[in-house]
């Protein structure tokens, strides 16, 4: 037995070793490709120099043959000038002689008024210096500076990883706003890399059951925001790369930013029948009672077992309590998390054909005919848009309307602890409606909905401006309901 171990032993190690020698061929092999690449490359990064340079030095010599043809031609045209005035003044000098060699006073008298054509001869107006030098000096170039430039030319250094700035990072109105610095200044940096992954796990990543990374490239500023999240996890994982234009450095060292938010689904083991649930929407199904009904009737004859959905084993499953399902005229869903403890928010969208829903929280286990807002374990608010609108909020059966317009979006607001209940128009964040009460059971989010379909939007963190708004609110003091139930 133990020489069957050792022999299975070096097997199993010569495969190792097999493998091993198999990679390194391979990163040979790689290493060859990768550095005919590297070459390839270079070729063509000193071909792109010798280009701009044969460029420009065509352009420069261009200048000068310009230059070159400018002073030549100005000098022709002087040359030209010179010429025609010395030809000019030989004709008038010929002209004079022979007006000094006569001797007859008639002929004299004819020729005296030409002195004035000698006087104002064109020679006399000439300027004898060349209009230009034949000096070029200044088109002479020093390209001292630029050799050395090059000389220095060196293989682009990989860039250092960055380090976030966790102080400056910000997680609110579900965004993170990450921000990191450079450890020493780099002019070659091209971009930065930002990726991001949700966990469950606070402090460094782990290697099983995380994630995916998700990535966002070609940031040219060292601060990102990440927007229009869901925080369904508790925690984010961010790291940053630095990149030039030929290489990728190291990534920065991971940072866990906190993102809890409620996160919860619509429990459809309590829906009424005549609603369709699925996940975050509930619609109105008028249909689905009776045919739900043949269907759950076959289970029960066909099956013993329980349902996965209805195992009680999970947390939510928990938070259900084996309730049973809505009924009558209660067309009611419940959340399928319970709020125990904290500040939570969450929004609703109705359908634009939606005749009546209401949208609140209930204590455990309420009656199967029970209807939000009609006990005294149960708040909402209500709109009815049969024949005409009405917005009104409920508890303990007792309701108030609310003079305002129905938004398109609820946001609910529960502070548990605090003991408030509080619904906002969640585009202007608006004040609806408050509830203060002591709270003295978990609460479920509960919906109603008859003719039309509602979505819920969970995994939301409390907004900046409903935090805002609480404080100035509980600074003033007092209530905004006649409806609160102080226990």
């Amino acid at each position: 037995e133990t020489l069957q171990r050792i022999v299975s032993t070096l097997v199993n190690k010569n495969d190792e070793i097999h493998n091993f020698i198999d990679m390194l061929n391979h990163t040979i092999s790689n290493v060859q490709v990768n550095s005919s690449n590297a070459i390839s490359e270079l070729d063509e990064e000193f071909d792109g120099l010798y280009s701009v340079l044969h460029e420009m030095k065509g352009s420069m010599a261009n200048t000068i043959q310009q230059e070159e043809a400018r002073k030549i031609q100005a000098l022709q045209d002087q040359l030209s000038q010179c010429s025609r005035a010395l030809e000019s003044s030989e004709e008038l000098l010929e002209l004079a002689v022979q007006s000094l060699d006569i001797k007859n006073p008639v002929e004299l008298l004819e020729v005296e008024n030409s002195d004035w054509i000698v006087t104002v001869a064109s020679a006399f107006r000439l300027s004898l210096k060349p209009k230009v030098s034949d000096s070029m000096t200044h088109m002479m170039v020093d390209f001292a500076l630029e050799k050395r430039m090059l000389q220095a030319v060196k293989f682009l250094p990989v860039p250092k990883a960055p380090e976030i700035d966790v102080a400056a990072c910000l997680v609110a109105d579900n965004c993170i706003t990450v921000s990191w610095r450079m450890p020493e200044e780099d002019s070659r940096i091209d971009h930065f890399v930002l990726e991001y992954r949700k966990t469950n796990f606070d402090g460094l990543p782990r290697l099983k059951g995380e994630q995916r990374w998700e990535l966002v490239d070609y940031i040219k500023a060292t601060q990102y925001t990440l927007s229009g999240l869901k925080f369904d996890t508790k925690y984010m994982n961010l790291r940053v790369q630095a990149c030039n234009k030929a290489v990728a450095g190291d990534y920065s060292d991971p940072v866990t930013l906190e993102t809890k938010a409620f996160v919860f689904g619509l429990d459809s083991t309590s829906s009424h029948l005549n609603l369709k649930v699925e996940d975050t929407y509930v619609e109105w199904d008028p249909t689905g009672g009776k045919g739900q009904e043949k269907i759950k009737g076959k289970e029960n004859k066909n099956s013993n077992t329980a349902s996965p959905k209805r195992s009680t084993n999970s947390p939510r499953a928990s938070a259900r309590g084996g309730r049973d399902r809505f009924a009558g005229e209660s067309y009611t869903v419940l959340g399928d998390t319970a709020v125990e403890s904290g500040q939570h928010y969450w929004e609703v969208r109705a359908q634009k054909d939606c005749k009546s829903y209401s949208v609140g929280v209930t204590y455990r286990n309420p009656g199967k005919f029970d209807q939000l807002g009609k006990t005294n374990s149960s708040w909402c608010i209500h709109i009815n848009n049969w024949l005409q609108t009405t917005f009104s909020a409920k508890h303990n059966n007792k309701a108030k309307t609310l003079d305002i317009p129905v938004p398109d979006r609820i946001g609910v607001y529960c502070d548990f602890d605090g003991g408030q209940l509080s619904f906002y128009n969640a585009s202007s964040k608006a004040l609806l409606h408050t509830f203060r009460t002591k709270f003295t059971q978990p609460l479920l989010p509960g919906f109603m909905i008859w003719c039309g379909g509602l979505t819920v939007s969970t995994g939301l963190q409390v907004p900046s401006a409903v935090k805002t708004l609480q404080k100035s609110e509980n600074g003033l003091g007092g209530s905004t309901s006649s409806l609160n139930n102080v226990a």
